[in-house]
């Protein structure tokens, strides 16, 4: 598949980097519907495709998966109204919505990430993730070194505490693991990388690759949202 992203889209979102007002973007809008989301919606619609033969769980859909370019400025100290990014999230099935582990790409004048994993993970669901990986510490070090993965990733990353939390032997094998506040996997890009005809089969093999680890994430949540579509 041949990027839907043109120069354009990168002019656009870098001038909007500039003009970050609501009245500029309200007077350019068509602009940015026709080269930016149109495009990031023609790729989702490409990955809900895709997705069925290897990520069946994971939602592609503009309704669910398309951030909103209005910026939530409530609670903000930076008022500036306007993301200067076109992003997109990719949740599992069966989760509460802003719940579980899922995947994630976004396009920004300063570059192009890609990969997934879990953000921003509560204390509770920290101790759900840990507790499971000891459990199933041989199957996370698989599912974290496969060839696949270290290729299109490389390490899993994230916010990591100095010490081995409390409840857990400091000696313990997945020592390391069991300090992440955070569990992502993903890679960066140029921004220029989105123009390439390699952009859409670089992000299927992220996704591919990383699929596994964001289902090794999932089974230690709890299911509480009923089916998403």
């Amino acid at each position: 598949m041949a990027s839907p992203f043109t120069a354009k889209s990168l002019a656009f979102l870098r001038a909007l980097k500039r003009h970050n007002d609501r009245d500029w973007f309200r007077e350019r809008k068509s602009e940015y519907e026709q080269h930016v989301r149109a495009p990031m919606v023609e790729v989702l619609g490409k990955l809900a495709d895709d997705f069925a033969g290897f990520a069946p769980e994971m939602v592609s859909d503009p309704r669910v998966s398309l951030y909103r370019i209005y910026r939530d400025t409530r609670f903000s100290a930076d008022k500036s109204p306007l993301k200067t990014n076109i992003a997109a999230h990719f949740p599992t099935r069966g989760f509460a919505k802003g719940e579980g582990a899922g995947l994630y790409f976004e396009v920004s004048p300063a570059g192009i990430w890609m990969g997934g994993g879990i953000y921003m993970p509560s204390s509770p669901q920290l101790l759900l993730l840990r507790e499971h990986i000891v459990l199933n510490q041989r199957r996370f070090e698989r599912v974290t070194s496969t060839p696949a993965l270290r290729k299109a990733v490389g390490e899993i990353q994230g916010e990591r505490l100095t010490r081995v939390p409390r409840g857990f032997a400091k000696d313990h094998p997945a020592a390391e693991h069991l300090k992440l506040k955070q569990f992502l996997a993903g890679r960066e890009y140029p921004a220029e990388f989105a123009l390439s005809p390699r952009f859409y089969g670089e992000l299927l093999a992220v996704f591919r690759a990383i699929a596994p680890f964001i289902r090794f994430l999932n089974e230690a949540l709890p299911k509480t949202g009923g089916r998403r579509t």
